[in-house]
């Protein structure tokens, strides 16, 4: 078995049943995970800022790191190991985007992020069928590309399932 190691602003894709694709401490950043059961593969996106306008120079080394271009190019990863290149048939599934170090919610860049991800997907004609987002504290996401099950986990909450 081995781990795709997700990083801030990075995207990955596995359809290897011996992977597990996972990425740690998910603050305001949301991991968007896709999940194409006709060939069973896995992928994800951990998603750091809403909008590439505010650094188009970060898009040429990261796409990951924003919602409106990490998405259209995990998908562009996803369609060359034989999924749909539109999305069709996706499972979506989203976790993070919590308020982290913002008490009186100026900047909500958790909420932002989380809206921002599904205004992508909804252009894909996406949306998730589970998510576990905002609240205040950070997680960790981990998913089984043989089973396709996600596990969650926080320092002091323990692991959950989405």
């Amino acid at each position: 078995m081995s781990n795709i190691i997700l990083g801030v602003g990075e995207f990955g894709a596995s359809n290897n049943p011996a992977d597990t694709v996972k990425t740690f401490a998910l603050g305001s950043c949301v991991a968007v995970v896709l999940m194409c059961p006709k060939t069973r593969t896995v992928g994800m996106v951990h998603v750091a800022l809403p909008e590439s306008k505010i650094n188009p120079d970060k898009v040429k080394t990261r796409p990951g790191y924003f919602a409106d271009t990490g998405i259209p190019a995990l998908i562009n990863q996803m369609a060359s190991m034989g999924c749909d290149p539109k999305g069709r048939g996706f499972i979506v599934k989203l976790a993070g985007g919590a308020k982290i170090m913002d008490p009186n919610s100026t900047f909500n860049i958790g909420k932002r992020n989380a809206l921002a991800v599904k205004k992508v997907l909804w252009k894909y004609g996406l949306g998730p069928v589970a998510e576990d987002l905002g609240a205040t504290y950070s997680r960790t996401v981990s998913v089984a590309v043989a089973t396709g099950e996600i596990i969650l986990s926080s320092p002091g909450r323990g692991d959950w399932k989405l």
